[in-house]
């Protein structure tokens, strides 16, 4: 895996200027692995993503593997802006509807439905090359980083080379 220890990062919602084809393919799809080591800062680098992607004007959701995630995620969302919060839904099945501009999704996300996907979860959709934009937050930790690797290579398979963003080195 390819890694970029740039100071400033893409993010989700963010033009790729200047770029056509592949390249441009590719500016839409990024790994952020953190320095930190905690479930904690991956979910508040999460929200800090959704908060950015939201601002822009996307429909942005995020996917967790469990109950108990989506409700932390839930929880911070809430309480991640002191002036305003970002209107949010969990959806815990793919019959749920999303009535908000952001959800907390406990099944594979629809790429007709967000514009930006943020992956917390141990698997990644089958259809990751159909999405506008796609981001993978891992912390710094053995067991997740090996799940980023993974999702990696699952990228890679569908002909997209994502774009690195190491904080580990900083």
């Amino acid at each position: 895996m390819q890694e970029s220890n740039s100071t400033s990062s893409p993010e989700p919602g963010s033009p790729a200027a200047g770029h056509s084809g592949q390249e441009d393919r590719n500016q839409r799809y990024w790994f952020h692995i953190l320095a930190q080591n905690t479930s904690a800062a991956r979910n508040l680098h999460a929200a800090k993503l959704v908060d950015k992607a939201w601002q822009q004007g996307d429909r942005v959701c995020v996917v967790c593997d469990t109950m108990q995630h989506a409700e932390e995620l839930d929880d911070l969302l809430w309480s991640f802006r002191p002036d305003a919060f970002i209107p949010h839904s969990l959806v815990p099945d793919s019959e749920t509807t999303c009535p908000d501009p952001v959800g907390i999704l406990l099944c594979p996300p629809v790429p007709e439905d967000w514009d930006t996907v943020i992956i917390l979860s141990a698997t990644l959709p089958a259809n990751a090359d159909r999405f506008k934009r796609l981001a993978l937050v891992a912390q710094n930790d053995p067991d997740v980083l090996n799940q980023a690797r993974s999702h990696f290579r699952q990228l890679r398979t569908l002909g997209i080379e994502p774009r690195v963003h190491d904080q580990r080195n900083r």
